[in-house]
Order: structure tokens, then C-alpha cells, then sequence
């Protein structure tokens, strides 16, 4: 259709402009309840935009179906855990964390909501090392790691409520809550209240690098100020050879699945989006989805947060977001609640400016849908 060339002749125009791999799903969903499965631009569920290559040297390119690291986008799966637990009557979103995880060395009481919406005054000590090789995933104690994060980090930066300041830790202690008040494994959870419901397979969207689909490799340009720096900010074990102008991040998880460990596809995480676009959510009844999207307050002030998602402006739009990044990788998903409108754009180049192709994309795509 013209529509699908359109984006297609957009989405290799941007393509060209920084080379690695990328996976994209623009989408939109019309408030009609018996149409909401319709994907406008021809573009179907089953085929993502792709371009790029998931492995240079073997020259093997980016398909739908390649899975790419998440990293902190997986943050708005974590809180949309908690938001069923809670509606499961399991957690309180204004309970305190003790209650669940008595060994924290934080002294003040610190709210489920809080960790949510990031003002805690828990810190954020860089992350970038809390990664292990994926060879190591199976003997792994991510017990043992976090521990040993809290001991280096036993001090609020804020009194909690105060201020708005993120934190990976936050998001890490919200997986261990999940796992104490449902009284299962954390990724179990997901992928049983979260993710099955929505008809996403383990190799769409899941916290294991599936072997029966590609898994791209990451990567960082060659002259860039991450490559010169990668040896303070990246475990050795992680970095890998030299494929022409890109260095090769070798496969890994984190150390917290709760707060970065997704591993999916644009499809898969289309489906979510989806379903927060539809007229009755599948994951969600209505006062729960209200807390989906109702922005936060500390200190008696807004912030640029609700329980998940970050709050962003285009052109006078407010959309909600969540980005990720590291290790080789770099994604963003949004959704546009009033225009019926998605997108989730995953590249495996750390460097690839995805906000900017984003904003490009998003208000063609928005435009269009409109007409």
C-alpha cells in the first residue's frame, strides 16, 4: 500500500543515516473495540520493520524474529507485575517494602509506589557492570549480587516522597517483592501474568536468550568515547573482537532481571503496547490501567513519572515512554493513549540515537493515522 511504502522509504531513510541492526513496529490501535487488532501502514504483527545486521563478521542481518537485549525498558514489565499483584490483593502500592524485604538497610519507610515511580531516595550507582556472560547464567546467585549492591550503597541520597531521582536498585527490589508476595520465581510471574495472557511466546519477549530464534549481537562504534572508556565501564569478560568500525559486546545478562533483563523482539513488545491501547486491557481493569498512566507527585509536586512509564512531550502530545540501554544496545517504547498510537524501536548499536528517529517516525506515523 502507499502507506507501508511511506514508512518503509522513511525507515531506511533514517536507517542510512547511523548503519547497525534495528527492529521497528509502528502501530496504531482504533478505539473501535471489535477493530483493535487492525495494524495500520500494511504492516502486520508478524513482520516488523528490520534492517541492520545482528552478527558483521558472518554478515548474518536483523530478521522480526532476532531478539535484542531490552535493558531498562524492561522497567515498565516490572511495574506492570506489581500493578497485577496488586490487583491480585497480594501487595499494597502504599505498603511498606519492609514488609516484603526486611533485610534492606534503607532506615525509612519506603512505599511500593515509590520504587515505582522512582522517588525512594533509594541511589543509582552506575550500572553498567552489574551484567555477567551469558556462559555464567545458569550458576548465577542474583541473591548474592544484590546483596552486595546494598552493602555498597546503604544510604538514601533523598527522604523518600521528596523528590523524583532514578533508580535501578528501586526496580531491582521491586523483582524481590514480586518473587516474596506472590511466592514465585520473579521471571515465573512475568511470564504467567504478564506476558502469556497476552499471547507473547518466551522467544517474542522473555529473560533467556532462546535458542530456537537469533539473538543479535551488541555492539559500540570503534571511535566513540564509550569504546575508549568501555574498560572502567564494561567487565572485561564481556568485551569481544573487532568487526571492521564496530566492537562486539559478547552475550550477556543482567544481574537483576527486574530491572533490565528482558531479551525480545518489536513484535513482542508491540503486543504489550497493544494491549494499554485497547479499549479493555486484558492485563488491567480500569482503575488499575488509571494507575498505569496517572502521573506521580513528590514533595506535593509533579513528576515526570507514572507507576512504569516516563511522561514525555511531541509537539503538544504527551506520550508515555521507557528507554533502555548498554552493553551494545539501545531501544525505547512509547504509546500515545489519545491518538490510539505505539511504537518500539530496538537497535543493538549503543550509540544509535533512538529519542531522535522516535520523534521523526512518531510524527509522520501520527499524522497519518489522523487522516
Amino acid at each position: 500500500t502507499a502507506d507501508q511504502r511511506f514508512v518503509q522509504a522513511l525507515y531506511l531513510t533514517l536507517l542510512n543515516r547511523q548503519p547497525g541492526g534495528r527492529t521497528f513496529l509502528p502501530f496504531a490501535t482504533p478505539v473501535s473495540a471489535n477493530t483493535f487488532h487492525r495494524i495500520v501502514l500494511g504492516i502486520h504483527t508478524s513482520d516488523a520493520l528490520t534492517g541492520g545486521w545482528a552478527d558483521i563478521a558472518r554478515r548474518i542481518p536483523i530478521e522480526p524474529r532476532t531478539t535484542l537485549m531490552a535493558y531498562s525498558m524492561s522497567k515498565t514489565i516490572t511495574a506492570a507485575a506489581t500493578l497485577r499483584l496488586i490487583g491480585l490483593g497480594k501487595l499494597g502500592l502504599d505498603e511498606s517494602i519492609r514488609r516484603h524485604l526486611p533485610e534492606v538497610p534503607y532506615a525509612a519507610d519506603i512505599t511500593v509506589r515509590q520504587l515505582l515511580s522512582h522517588t525512594s531516595g533509594i541511589p543509582n550507582p552506575t550500572p553498567l557492570r552489574w551484567v555477567h556472560p551469558a556462559a555464567q547464567h545458569a550458576r548465577f546467585e542474583e541473591g548474592r549480587s544484590l546483596a552486595a549492591v546494598l552493602a555498597a550503597s546503604p544510604r538514601l541520597r533523598s527522604a523518600p516522597g521528596t523528590r523524583y531521582a532514578y533508580s535501578n536498585i528501586g526496580y531491582w527490589l521491586l523483582g524481590r517483592i514480586v518473587e516474596h508476595a506472590s511466592g514465585e520465581a520473579f521471571t515465573g510471574f512475568v511470564a504467567r501474568h504478564v506476558l502469556g495472557p497476552l499471547g507473547i511466546a518466551p522467544d517474542e519477549v522473555g529473560y533467556a536468550i532462546a535458542a530456537s530464534v537469533p539473538h543479535a549481537n551488541g555492539y559500540l562504534e570503534k571511535y566513540s568515547l564509550m569504546n575508549l572508556l568501555k574498560g572502567f565501564l564494561i567487565s572485561g569478560e564481556l568485551i569481544g573482537d573487532y568487526e571492521g568500525k564496530w566492537l562486539r559486546i559478547e552475550p550477556h545478562y543482567l544481574n537483576g532481571p527486574a530491572f533490565g533483563g528482558l531479551v525480545g523482539t518489536a513484535r513482542g513488545f508491540g503486543k504489550f503496547l497493544q494491549d494499554q491501547l485497547r479499549p479493555r486491557s486484558v492485563l488491567f481493569d480500569d482503575s488499575r490501567r488509571h494507575l498505569f498512566f496517572e502521573q506521580q507527585q513528590a514533595g506535593g509536586k509533579p513528576v515526570p513519572m507514572t507507576l512504569g512509564w516516563h511522561i514525555g512531550d511531541l509537539g503538544g502530545t504527551r506520550f508515555y515512554f521507557k528507554e533502555g540501554g548498554g552493553g551494545g544496545f539501545h531501544c525505547e517504547m512509547r504509546i500515545y493513549p489519545e491518538a490510539g498510537v505505539g511504537t518500539v524501536l530496538l537497535t543493538n548499536a549503543t550509540a544509535f540515537d533512538v529519542k531522535r528517529t522516535l520523534n521523526v517516525v512518531d510524527r509522520e506515523v501520527g499524522a497519518r493515522v489522523q487522516r
